[in-house]
């Protein structure tokens, strides 16, 4: 065998490429690593903290200095993260476009559990890039915020339809009725599959409030139980009553991409 034939490695290499439970261990360890790095930083952020402490409730000023408008104007936290303590809209039914992210309502959420079921997410992001061509066909770029209640994230990975992130309000509820049942009708070059069926079918009432309980127990981000207080989820239920599917999905698509004002009176699909 010749030099050049040769395969050069170490002993160790050797030894971890010949053993399945030394290679998981390595493998486990290096991605624990890069995790804490990237992680641990977040704990030490000043926004990070003051956010998150202020979301709890304590006495902390939630300030941002990083999303900018469209006019290079700086955007401040209580007008990205919707604040009950200081919102001038103290509930999820007083809430108004243009106060900042907040969680689902249960109309919403039953949509967005259609959503998923369907899979619409392997044809749709929810993810606006921050290029040129991107903002002038969908609006400003995404930024973290908008996802934080979202578990999982749909922000997609392939775009067969078009990114929804900010579908809320561009079309009407007949519009999206009519697209989500025959969407060729609607959009000739469409290949959606029909929906009509979720017109024929009720939310499942139990799965969404059981999931709303979740989301005030998740480990990361979870829903303040000042927002999703244990009246608001029991009153849930008398909210979703009768409600179609087809009614729950066009409720989660108007709710995408609203939250926040990023500049006044720009209407990017016009």
């Amino acid at each position: 065998m010749s030099d050049h034939d040769k395969i050069y490695s170490t002993k160790f290499q050797d030894n971890i490429e010949r053993n399945t439970l030394l290679m998981f261990v390595v493998t486990a360890v290096a991605v624990a690593i890069g995790g804490i790095v990237e992680i641990v930083p977040l704990f030490y952020l000043p926004n990070t903290a003051m956010c998150s402490s202020a979301l709890a409730g304590a006495d902390a000023t939630c300030n941002n200095t990083q999303h900018k408008d469209n006019s290079g104007n700086t955007i401040s936290m209580d007008k990205i993260v919707w604040n009950p303590a200081t919102s001038a809209h103290k509930t999820l039914d007083e809430w108004q476009a243009g106060d900042g992210v907040r969680p689902y309502k249960p109309l919403e959420l039953a949509g967005r559990n259609v959503y998923i079921r369907e899979g619409c997410y392997l044809c749709h992001s929810q993810m606006i890039r921050p290029f040129r061509d991107e903002k002038d066909r969908y609006g400003h770029y995404s930024i973290a915020e908008e996802s934080m209640y979202d578990h999982t994230y749909q922000w997609g990975s392939k775009r067969t339809g078009p990114d929804l992130a900010r579908v809320g309000g561009k079309y009407s509820d007949e519009w999206h009725r009519r697209h989500l049942s025959y969407p060729r009708e609607v959009v000739p070059e469409s290949v959606m599959p029909n929906y009509y069926w979720l017109s024929d079918g009720t939310v499942n009432v139990e799965e969404t409030v059981q999931t709303m309980k979740v989301l005030t127990i998740m480990p990361f981000n979870p829903i303040p139980k000042t927002i999703y207080t244990d009246a608001y989820i029991d009153g849930a239920a008398a909210q979703l009553e009768g409600k179609t599917e087809m009614e729950a999905l066009i409720a989660y698509l108007q709710s995408m991409g609203n939250h926040i004002k990023f500049e006044e009176g720009v209407n990017y699909r016009d």
